[in-house]
This record gives structure tokens, C-alpha cells and sequence, in this order.
């Protein structure tokens, strides 16, 4: 490799002591290199041979880590030119886990923001009362934000929180579950659907995309271990750069069925 590349990769970054496997433990550093401006928008990666040899690592470990960071859409290959750091964040997010948006961009190496558009006290809609359980005339927290991912927009988000779990909506910074999770109401579950939709000019300007784009309808239901709602969300997000993984399994007596099994 170049000087300058010797310069940014750290050799100590990877060892075989650790639990985690080596393929992930460059993936991890890549998106560190890239997170702290160490890898910028649309620099060339070294090829797999020079990324082996300095790492002192198989091809095929360096692959697989690039492989897994093109899932992520933080990196892309050009047929014939190599393999370079994205233009914009590309996310999966896997449905089987309640995580908030912050822990889901920081568990991707990517720093998660928000931009406020208004946070509110008020009276609950009849939808948001029906959603909450709440009784006419509870009041609620409103919570309308652009959520970020390394600066880029990635949704807009409309959370609603009953006062009774969150008194002062100035109190948030970044995180609403940790905030919740302080006070003493962990969420516990969700129930969530999804619908793909067509965004309207204001939601594309929002997110910083040509009017008319497609883009996903998120609505959540959030509840505390009992059982009892504690947040009613409603999101739009970007359809180019956010993708839902969900995985299933056979049900039990067709999963026997296959196996052989009476």
C-alpha cells in the first residue's frame, strides 16, 4: 500500500485473541475510518491483496468484510475501477429487534443526529388516544424530528409519549429510549407496520430528496413490559437508503415435516 494508506489502516486493529471473527473486526474498522473522516466520501479503498498483506489476513477474510459493508451501503464496487467509500449511509435494519434509532446507527458504525421540526404538549388526538390508551383529554409529548445518519437525512419522525412517562419533551436529547429507560419506563416490545408510500414535496424537501420519491410508512406501537403503550410513532423514510430485514422460520410442525420427524 501507499504511504498515506499505511498512514490511515492500523495493523493493531485486528487480532486473532479476540472473540469476534477477523472478517468483522476489519468491517468494524473500516466504518471507523469512515465514521471519523479517516476514509471520506468516494476515496478508493485499497485492493483485497494490499488490504491482505497489511493485515496479514486471507483474501477471502477481506472480502467477506467488504461484502458486508457494501450490505450496509457504506461502501460500492465500480466493475473495473475497485471498491469505494458511498456517497450516502445505507441501512438495513432487522425487525426481530426493538432498538432505537441511535443504537441502531451507532451498532452500524454510523453517528446517529436529529434535527428538531417541534416538540410539543398537548392534547391527544383521538387516533394517538386510541393508540395509547388513554383516556379523552390525556395529555401528550410530541416529538417531531429529521432523524440523521453521518449528517444525511434518513427519516422524519412523529413520536408520541403520554405525559405520565415523560413530563418535559425539552429533557430529550438524543435518544428517547434512554431517556424513557432513566426514568424508569424501559420499552419492552412493539408492535410496528409498514406500507410503501409516495412522499409529499414537504416530506422530500425534509429529507433532502427529489420530489415525488418513494419512500417507506413506519407506524410503531411501543410497550412496557406489562404490556401498557408508552410511545405511538409515525415515520417516513428515504426508500434509497433505508432497507427492513425481517427473518422467519417454518412454523414447528411444518419445520418437522421437512426434517423428517412424525
Amino acid at each position: 500500500m501507499s504511504s498515506q494508506a499505511n498512514a490511515i489502516f492500523d495493523k493493531d486493529a485486528l487480532s486473532s485473541d479476540l472473540p469476534m471473527p477477523l472478517y468483522l473486526q476489519l468491517a468494524r474498522h473500516l466504518r471507523r475510518l469512515v465514521a471519523d473522516g479517516r476514509l471520506g466520501d468516494q476515496d478508493a479503498l485499497p485492493s483485497e491483496r494490499e488490504l491482505a498483506g497489511f493485515f496479514r489476513i486471507s483474501r477471502v477474510t477481506v472480502r467477506k468484510a467488504i461484502h458486508e459493508l457494501i450490505g450496509e451501503g457504506l461502501l460500492q464496487q465500480r466493475q473495473g475501477a475497485g471498491t469505494f467509500v458511498s456517497d450516502s449511509p445505507h441501512v438495513e435494519q432487522r425487525l426481530s429487534t426493538l432498538t432505537s434509532f441511535s443504537e441502531d446507527m451507532a451498532s452500524r458504525g454510523l453517528v446517529a443526529g436529529s434535527r428538531w421540526l417541534g416538540r410539543t404538549i398537548a392534547v391527544a388526538t383521538p387516533e394517538e388516544s386510541l393508540s395509547l390508551a388513554l383516556t379523552p383529554g390525556s395529555r401528550v409529548c410530541r416529538l417531531h424530528r429529521q432523524r440523521l445518519a453521518d449528517g444525511v437525512p434518513m427519516a422524519t419522525e412523529l413520536a408520541v409519549v403520554p405525559t405520565r412517562f415523560l413530563a418535559d419533551p425539552d429533557g430529550i436529547r438524543e435518544s428517547l429510549y434512554d431517556t424513557l429507560r432513566a426514568a424508569g419506563y424501559p420499552p419492552f416490545r412493539a408492535l410496528q407496520r409498514l406500507r410503501a408510500v409516495r412522499l409529499s414535496p414537504e416530506q422530500a424537501r425534509q429529507l433532502e430528496i427529489p420530489e415525488g420519491s418513494a419512500g417507506l410508512y413506519i407506524e410503531r406501537r411501543t410497550l412496557l413490559e406489562d404490556g401498557t403503550p408508552v410511545e405511538f410513532v409515525r415515520s417516513y423514510y428515504r426508500g434509497d437508503a433505508y432497507d427492513f430485514v425481517v427473518e422467519l422460520s417454518l412454523a414447528g410442525w411444518a419445520r418437522r415435516k421437512t426434517e423428517g420427524e412424525p
